[in-house]
């Protein structure tokens, strides 16, 4: 286990959890709105392999989510390494989990343990500005910096970040 937060458990990836991530990653409502195209088998168990070996550098660390109480993979979380080479926080949950409140919790957890565990100073996001949904969980914890043309994902994307210092005085923990 990596860490909890009061519902999940954040864990490494097994091999368990290839069909329900080919779940999450073939469905277009997840996919778009970061945006990227939903994957076919092939991509998916391609991608799976991928972040079960961690051997992409810019993913510093990439686990999967559950409930504390059951072992059913629910989406991903982890950290990326964004252009400035600052720690970002990502999240991407199942279409079946949505509305419940993880992806925030989640964005909490990961603020929480890149400050406390990683000893960073400071935490990013970004996020297509479309995605309403993650913008919202974003700005409960973080300020905007900028918006920019993210060339990967051919769409604008918004950064968010907040300091150490600032997260502790303004966040019940």
């Amino acid at each position: 286990m990596i860490f909890e937060t009061e519902r999940l458990k954040i864990r490494p990836l097994e091999k368990t959890d290839k069909d329900l991530f080919y779940e999450m990653m073939s469905n277009p409502n997840v996919m778009l709105p970061i945006p990227q195209k939903p994957m076919n088998r092939i991509e998916s168990d391609d991608k799976f392999s991928e972040l079960l070996l961690q051997k992409n550098p810019n993913l510093k660390n990439i686990w999967a989510v559950t409930k504390k109480e059951e072992n059913i993979f629910l989406g991903l979380c982890g950290f990326l390494v964004n252009n400035e080479n600052d720690n970002e926080i990502a999240y991407r949950l199942n279409e079946k989990n949505w509305g419940l409140g993880y992806g925030t919790e989640i964005a909490k957890g990961l603020i929480e343990f890149g400050f406390q565990k990683m000893n960073s100073n400071k935490m990013t996001a970004d996020v297509n500005v479309a995605n309403e949904k993650s913008i919202k969980i974003l700005e409960k914890f973080m300020t905007k910096v900028n918006e920019f043309y993210n060339e990967n994902d051919q769409c604008f994307d918004r950064r968010y970040a907040v300091s150490k210092t600032d997260y502790f005085q303004n966040t019940e923990v």
